[in-house]
């Protein structure tokens, strides 16, 4: 995970938790998914960075930019 990215993912307890990409520790635990993707983009916003959201297995089911785009859409 490059380190200008935020990461919404599954705790070890069932909860949910925000994670700075290369961190292994969680910068805030949530009940709820929906509340751990609600702070997590607002961080992601301030910071200009990369925004994920993984599903329970853990694949990334969504991703925003709030940053330099290295895709960015063409036209």
């Amino acid at each position: 995970m490059p380190n200008n990215t935020q990461h919404v993912v599954r705790a070890t307890d069932g909860g949910w938790v925000v994670r700075k990409g290369g961190s292994s520790k969680a910068t805030k635990h949530f009940e709820t998914q929906d509340e751990a993707i609600i702070w997590g983009r607002e961080i992601a916003k301030h910071q200009n960075a990369e925004f994920y959201v993984h599903g329970r297995d853990g694949k990334i089911r969504e991703k925003n930019s709030y940053g330099k785009d290295p895709h960015p859409p063409k036209g």
